[in-house]
């Protein structure tokens, strides 16, 4: 027995059949139900087991929901409730989320290395403000105590020093006003009230010349000589 078009009941011969949309039609009544225009497997779109063309698809709409008094009255007994379950929750899991870590000599070393990252960085951006500065801070100074243990200061990161080449003579004369020890090869370390001979200025930040006590020359920063 032939099964019934979709549209007009008719029975479908095999020869004339479109199975689509779980019915069977004749390839004349498969057309839109709004403009009846003919359509094929490939330029269909169902709707409720309806075929349309896309010009009169069923649009999907969105409802609006006013803010009636029963509704507000509804959205505020939900947040209550939602908070008597926060609070609920809160006092079961009270004390639960914490746990005390054990003062091991594994955690005591953990501990000490991230002190050390963290000097590291904090002497870094130090050395950065220290260079341009007109003069070296306080803690550099002799007259305020000396430093404990022996301390090296580093290049500052992303700072570009000038290599040391001698520079041709000069007559120029500077004194140590602050102590500095050097962080390179080339530069030369200072103690205060020192002598600088044949100083010859290489750019904002640092000198080249010769240290009158130990004889060194090389690179020395500018902000701790004065000129006599």
């Amino acid at each position: 027995m032939n099964p019934p078009c979709g549209r007009c009941n008719k029975p479908v011969y095999p020869t004339e059949k479109i199975n689509c949309l779980d019915k069977y039609w004749h390839k004349g009544c498969f057309s839109c139900e709004v403009c009846k225009m003919a359509l094929s497997m490939t330029t269909y779109k169902g709707f409720e087991k309806k075929p349309y063309c896309s010009m009169h698809y069923p649009k999907t709409s969105f409802t609006i929901v006013t803010d009636t008094p029963e509704n507000l009255r509804l959205k505020q007994q939900s947040m209550l409730n939602s908070q008597a379950l926060y609070k609920e929750d809160f006092e079961k899991n009270k004390g639960k989320g914490f746990s005390f870590v054990v003062d091991t000599p594994e955690m005591q070393r953990v501990k000490k290395t991230q002190d050390q990252i963290s000097n590291i960085k904090y002497h870094e951006e130090f050395e950065k403000s220290r260079i341009r500065s007109d003069a070296p801070p306080p803690e550099n100074r002799q007259d305020e105590g000396q430093l404990s243990g022996p301390q090296t200061l580093s290049q500052p990161v992303g700072q570009m020093r000038p290599a040391a080449v001698a520079p041709p003579g000069g007559l120029k004369r500077y004194q140590a006003v602050y102590s500095y020890t050097a962080a390179e090869g080339d530069e030369v370390s200072l103690q205060e009230g020192d002598l600088i001979f044949d100083v010859e200025q290489i750019d904002e930040g640092w000198m080249f010349g010769c240290n009158q006590r130990t004889g060194q020359r090389g690179l020395l920063p500018a902000n701790y000589v004065r000129p006599v």
